[in-house]
């Protein structure tokens, strides 16, 4: 009897069995397919962000199919040589940062970004997303787990350097991104109750310091302008509050693809980055809202999936934090744009413009194709 599992359907055609030609090509069909619809359905939002300038969305189109080769080939690679080779990877990251912040380039005074004649402008922090939970895989997958409490503290300290490298940029949306991506690989190692109410009583002790030592005066006002976007509607409360209209205005359906008057008038700003999910929201309607969250959630489960069945544990860990970590890409950017989170700069992942993020994302997806397919191989 047929099967409509999704998880099941390259068990059953002969092009997409254990010796099939993706397994050949190491490419997951179905992840690949899921992606694919997404970064289309993303082009198609983008075109009217951009208010219909052709050339963004080619340039979009250009940056969506470097990261499809970055991709592949990083699929083609064995999880043994991304186990290998995460320490060297994980030195030349942070040597990266510290360069940042001794010769970095600024831009709307933050310095993120490291420009190297003869290459372009690149920003280390975003390779971090990925080399971290990659390090502290490493790390972990070479003790015991569930891991002890001195490997644990060992595995936070992996992760709170470069997060501390990143808040000094400063860049506090992308230094989350990176401690949560080391930290779901504590968590799927097997971190005990006990260890977990701990960490999130030091988070609660760490709050009330940041806000006061670390935080800078515009990131305070991002919080307070969360609570209140009303109290300055014409500055700090603007973008919320016409995210949050255009959102609702889009009501079932929404007011048609290209009819949205909250970005095409000029009222929505960052329409084609940022808050890209609010054209979405304005032109679609909770139809369209629907329809974009189950396909990141079917990316997600898929991912989840590739990972619950690695062969080893590196694989495991590595492949859950960086499915975990694409969610709280996900969630960030909604929660921010809905006014449930403040504004911290996370792009909607492989819907909003941009370049190094997107490549950083499917370079992630290129290492769980691997932990797939080369697991294949290997049971075949």
């Amino acid at each position: 009897m047929a099967d409509g599992n999704l998880f099941n359907q390259s068990a059953r055609h002969p092009l997409l069995g254990p010796r099939g030609i993706w397994s050949v090509l190491h490419i997951d069909p179905v992840l690949l397919l899921l992606l694919l619809a997404l970064i289309a359905g993303g082009l198609v939002v983008l075109y009217s962000g951009a208010d219909r300038n052709i050339a963004v969305v080619k340039a979009q189109g250009v940056r969506m199919g470097i990261a499809l080769v970055v991709m592949f080939v990083f699929a083609q690679l064995d999880p043994a040589v991304f186990r290998r080779w995460a320490p060297w990877l994980f030195a030349a990251g942070v040597g990266s940062l510290i360069a940042v912040i001794l010769v970095g380039v600024g831009a709307k005074g933050a310095q993120r970004w490291l420009a190297i004649p003869g290459l372009p402008r690149f920003q280390p922090s975003e390779l971090m997303k990925l080399v971290v939970p990659m390090m502290t895989a490493w790390y972990l997958s070479r003790h015991y787990l569930p891991p002890r409490l001195r490997h644990v503290a060992v595995a936070l300290l992996i992760v709170l350097v470069p997060m501390a490298m990143i808040i000094l940029q400063p860049d506090l949306g992308t230094s989350l991104l990176v401690g949560a991506a080391g930290i779901f690989v504590v968590f799927f190692a097997g971190m005990s109750w006990k260890l977990i109410g701990a960490f999130f009583a030091m988070v609660s002790v760490a709050a009330p310091l940041m806000w006061f030592f670390v935080m800078r005066d515009y990131q305070k006002q991002r919080v307070l302008t969360l609570l209140d976007p009303q109290s300055d509607p014409l500055g700090a409360g603007w973008n919320i509050i016409q995210s949050k209209t255009a959102i609702g205005s889009g009501g079932i359906d929404g007011k048609g693809w290209l009819q949205g008057t909250q970005s095409h008038l000029e009222f929505l700003p960052e329409s084609h980055t940022d808050f890209i999910v609010a054209v979405l929201a304005e032109e679609f309607g909770f139809v369209g809202m629907l329809t974009l969250l189950g396909l990141y959630l079917l990316i997600i489960l898929r991912c989840l999936y590739i990972a619950a069945i690695a062969q080893d544990s590196f694989s495991r860990l590595l492949a859950g934090a960086l499915t975990m970590t694409f969610f709280i890409y996900v969630f960030v950017n909604v929660g921010m744009v809905s006014g449930l989170l403040p504004v911290v700069g996370v792009p909607l992942p492989l819907v909003s413009y941009g370049g190094t993020s997107g490549v950083t994302l499917m370079a992630a997806f290129g290492v769980l194709m691997s932990v797939h397919t080369h697991r294949r191989m290997i049971s075949a």
